[in-house]
């Protein structure tokens, strides 16, 4: 099973919380030993921007260099 979840910096290390919810499906308890496979994300910036009032780009935002 996976999850994405940020690193936090904690002391000279990074840490990652296993959400509650897993842990319970998971049966994990404190203590345990875990195998965990680090990925790094590739962040999207679909979105990113609604409901911040900025509208899609239209035909007249185009910029023309050359004619």
């Amino acid at each position: 099973m996976s999850f994405v979840s940020k690193a936090i910096s904690v002391g000279g290390s990074l840490m990652v919380t296993i959400p509650k919810e897993l842990a319970k499906v998971m049966n994990i308890h404190p203590n345990e030993p875990v195998e965990i496979e680090v990925k790094k994300v590739k962040l999207s910036g679909f979105g990113m921007f609604r409901g911040t009032g900025l509208t899609p780009f239209a035909k007249d935002d185009e910029l023309h260099l050359h004619d």
